[in-house]
C-alpha cells in the first residue's frame, strides 16, 4: 500500500489559475474557464483561482462559491429577510420572502455586467494560518487539516514559498483507493 505524502497528490502551482491581484472577476471568471479547458484531459477539474500579487506570491483563493457570493444583491433589506430564521421562520418561508423581493432587482444580466468589472480583491478569501500544509506533509496529516477547519483545499508549502494546490477532491480519492486496495487484499486472504 502506497504512503502519499502531499506533493503526490497536490496540483502544482504551474497548472493551476491564477489571475494578478488587479483582475476583474471576469478576467477570473476567464482565467478559471481556460485552465478548465487545458487540464480537463488530465485529473484537475478547478473549482477556484489563486490571486496574485506583483512578485507573483499569492495573497488570495476565489472559489466558484465566492464567485456566486458577488452575484447577490446587497442590501438592508435583503439582509433582514435573510435573518428571518433566527426567529423561528423557516427555510421556505425565508426563501419565498427573498424570492418576492429580488423580483423587483434589476435584471440578472445587468447585475452580472456590473459585477464582472469589480476587483477580485473584493471578493477573495485570504489563506488563513490553517490552510497551509508542507509538501512533505503525510496524507495523514493533510487529511486532518481538511477536516479540522471544513477546508476544500490547501495551499501547499515548500519551506515558505507555495508550490501548489491540495484539493479535498484528490485527498478523498487516495483515502478511497487505499481503503479499497486494502479491501481487496484482506479479500485475498493477505495479512494486513
Amino acid at each position: 500500500m502506497r504512503n502519499y505524502v502531499v506533493k503526490d497528490l497536490m496540483v502544482p502551482i504551474s497548472e493551476y489559475a491564477t489571475v494578478p491581484e488587479d483582475a476583474t472577476l471576469f478576467e477570473a471568471v476567464l482565467a478559471l474557464e481556460q485552465a478548465q479547458e487545458k487540464f480537463q484531459q488530465n485529473r484537475y477539474s478547478h473549482r477556484a483561482v489563486l490571486i496574485l500579487d506583483k512578485n507573483k506570491k499569492v495573497i488570495g483563493k476565489l472559489s466558484q462559491m465566492d464567485f456566486l457570493t458577488a452575484l447577490e444583491p446587497r442590501d438592508t433589506n435583503l439582509e433582514r429577510i435573510r435573518k428571518f430564521k433566527q426567529f423561528g421562520f423557516t427555510r421556505k418561508a425565508v426563501a419565498l420572502q427573498q424570492e418576492e423581493y429580488l423580483k423587483a432587482s434589476p435584471p440578472i444580466p445587468d447585475l452580472y455586467s456590473n459585477v464582472a468589472k469589480k476587483c477580485v480583491t473584493q471578493f477573495m478569501q485570504r489563506p488563513t494560518e490553517g490552510e497551509y500544509v508542507d509538501e512533505n506533509a503525510t496524507l495523514e496529516m493533510a487529511l486532518h487539516q481538511l477536516t479540522a477547519e471544513s477546508n476544500l483545499s490547501l495551499l501547499v508549502t515548500r519551506a515558505s514559498e507555495i508550490v501548489g494546490v491540495l484539493r479535498l477532491a484528490d485527498v478523498f480519492a487516495a483515502v478511497y483507493h487505499t481503503m479499497k486496495e486494502s479491501e481487496s487484499r484482506q479479500g485475498n486472504g493477505e495479512a494486513g
